[in-house]
This record gives structure tokens, sequence and C-alpha cells, in this order.
């Protein structure tokens, strides 16, 4: 019987972590948020929580909340284009 060779160690644990994420909505759009919004927003603003589809955003002054709520209907596109689904239905901005 032949050994199988080691596994890397990095792999293994990017499996195990991918088992044992939550498969929530909220864990998914965070999963996607980088992406989506862009690198000046990711670390301006981060989503927190979501509720029945309103997924709420912490964001790190109140003129990043106003402005994040003026770009709502893009941002909720581009969330669930990254989703595949239409499941984020609006944005909740506040200041954390």
């Amino acid at each position: 019987m032949s050994r199988r060779a080691p596994r890397p160690l990095a792999s293994a644990l990017a499996e195990l972590s991918a088992a044992l994420a939550p498969r929530t909505l909220l864990a998914r759009v965070q999963e996607v948020w980088p992406a989506v919004a862009g690198q000046a927003i990711a670390s301006a603003a981060t989503p927190t929580a979501e509720r029945d589809g309103v997924l709420t955003l912490t964001c790190e002054a109140a003129v990043w909340a106003h402005e994040l709520d003026m770009m709502a209907p893009e941002l909720i596109e581009r969330v669930n284009a990254a989703l595949a689904e239409p499941a984020v239905t609006a944005l909740r901005c506040r200041t954390g």
C-alpha cells in the first residue's frame, strides 16, 4: 500500500474554514463586500447585521452613512448580482 503525500496545511485549513463558516445572508454579504463595494467604501463601512433582507452597514463616520444612503440602490444591485439572487432589499446605514 502506498502512502499519499501530505496535503499542504493551508488547503486543509481553507476547506475546514469553508465547511465551518455560517451560510447566512450576512456571512455571504460579508464575503463579497470588499469586491462589491470597493476598497474605499469597504474600509469605511462594514456589513454588521441583516434582517428580512435589510442589510445594516456600520460606517466609521456620519458622512459615510449619508453617502451610502444615497448610493443604496446601486449597492443593493451590486450585492445582489454578486450573490446571484435578489436577497438584499434595503440598506440601513448607521454610525458606529
